[in-house]
């Protein structure tokens, strides 16, 4: 009996073709999660604020709490990302702000909500930095604004999706269950991030094509060495993304916690409304984040230079924001809610193109410290406006002043960040 001397073939290899757009999905899923648990409390805070007798101010020291553990923690939380890489740093991320989260239904007033904010503050801190740098690590220039605006969306389908869930958990079970029900969805996402992130260099999933496709986008990154915190606090373009961030990102902290309570309020929709319409305005900046990314990277395909696409694609949405002057003016609510919707859009299609600025600007290594003290300095923002927010209700009983700060702030950004850089360009060697 004669023995073949040819090899056994060996089993084909599993492989998941675009794999990147996998990993994409996931921190869309994560950013969606994660702002289901955001915005639990100002769904709920109609229903709160008489419960446990909040003043305006108050519940804009609750917020506050918020806003001051996220900035604090942006600024370690992307230094920490990247020190223990994307993968198991967004996973103790997205454990820590899911137990918060779960952690209100112990609250029994003013000072225990306020400690359960804080905590839930400085686990989501983690969220962006994470994304931003597995979008670096995953992403040529080219569809980086494109993958940064369809997980950035996550925020918009997270604002739609908690009115219906966290009204009918309020329904169902009271508002404690709606808290440990939000906060549960978490866990989930965490098992799904560690059973498939890893490096594009170390995945068993990802075709070769892919992979010469990602190592060819790495050959101009990977010689980068990382750069310094002193180096970083010196450099325009890093001033420039924080000072944008720290001058837009209040504006959208406003829309996510003080509309519901407007809606309700101001235009007197109730909580069965607020359920069937009160998320139209985040489901219109679904389209506003993965459209404002997808522009300017359909003009960088079509010959635009990196700075010119990125700054027209900014332009066109900060001009849009001064539509919620109007809605507040406007005697109508629908026409109200259809404006708002265009301003929130906006600010979505705006925020993916300045989050995509760190990965423009700084090498891979150090996207998560870039994003993180931009974020902080967004978080600081937003702790200015909560307490001046609910000062301005408590005592003038008003909406209109913190519509037209809302409308006004993206336009003076985008003249700020021009000035500051002129041109989008990679940092090299020593910068002023």
């Amino acid at each position: 009996m004669k023995s073949s001397s040819a090899p056994l073939a060996s089993p084909a290899r599993f492989t998941i073709p675009h794999l990147r757009w996998l990993v994409c999905a996931l921190l869309f899923l994560g950013s969606t999660i994660n702002y289901i648990d955001r915005g639990t409390i100002a769904i709920l805070a109609p229903y709160l604020q008489p419960l446990f007798h909040w003043s305006e101010s108050d519940y804009g020291w609750i917020v506050f709490s918020f806003q001051l553990a996220y900035a604090m923690m942006m600024m370690a939380s992307g230094g920490i990302i990247d020190r223990l890489g994307t993968r198991l740093g967004y996973a103790l991320s997205m454990a820590w702000w899911s137990l918060a989260t779960m952690a209100h239904a112990l609250a029994s007033g003013l000072r225990s909500f306020i400690f359960a904010r804080f905590l839930l503050g400085a686990g989501e801190a983690g969220n962006f930095p994470a994304s931003i740098k597995g979008v670096a690590e995953w992403f040529p220039k080219t569809e980086r604004a494109l993958a940064t605006g369809i997980f950035n969306s996550g925020t918009n389908i997270g604002a739609v999706v908690a009115y219906p869930v966290v009204g009918w958990l309020l329904r169902a079970w009271g508002w404690k269950a709606a808290f440990i029900g939000t906060g549960g969805l978490g866990f989930v996402c965490v098992v799904l991030w560690l059973l498939v992130y890893r490096l594009p260099q170390q995945h068993p999933w990802i075709t070769e094509r892919e992979r010469q496709h990602i190592e060819k986008r790495e050959a101009d990154e990977m010689d980068e060495p990382k750069i310094s915190w002193r180096k970083m606090f010196g450099s325009r373009k890093a001033w420039g993304f924080t000072l944008a961030k720290f001058m837009t990102d209040p504006i959208w902290w406003f829309y996510i916690f003080w509309l519901p309570k407007y809606l309700t309020q101001a235009r007197g929709f109730s909580m069965a409304t607020m359920e069937l319409f009160g998320s139209i305005p985040f489901l219109a900046a679904i389209f506003g984040s993965v459209a404002g990314g997808w522009l300017s990277g359909h003009l960088i395909k079509r010959g635009w230079s990196l700075n010119r696409a990125r700054k027209t694609a900014m332009a066109i949405c900060a001009f849009c924001m001064p539509a919620g002057i109007v809605a507040v003016l406007s005697n109508n609510p629908w026409t109200a809610l259809a404006l708002i919707s265009i301003a929130t859009s906006a600010h979505q299609g705006w925020s993916a193109n300045v989050f995509t600025l760190a990965s423009d600007m700084f090498p891979k290594k150090d996207v998560g410290s870039v994003v993180g003290l931009g974020g902080a300095a967004g978080a600081v923002g937003g702790m200015i406006i909560a307490p001046v927010a609910g000062y301005i209700l408590q005592f003038f009983h008003t909406y209109v002043p913190l519509f037209i700060i809302a409308g006004v702030m993206h336009p003076l950004a985008l003249g700020v960040v021009h000035w500051v850089i002129p041109k989008i360009t990679p940092v090299e060697g020593p910068e002023a």
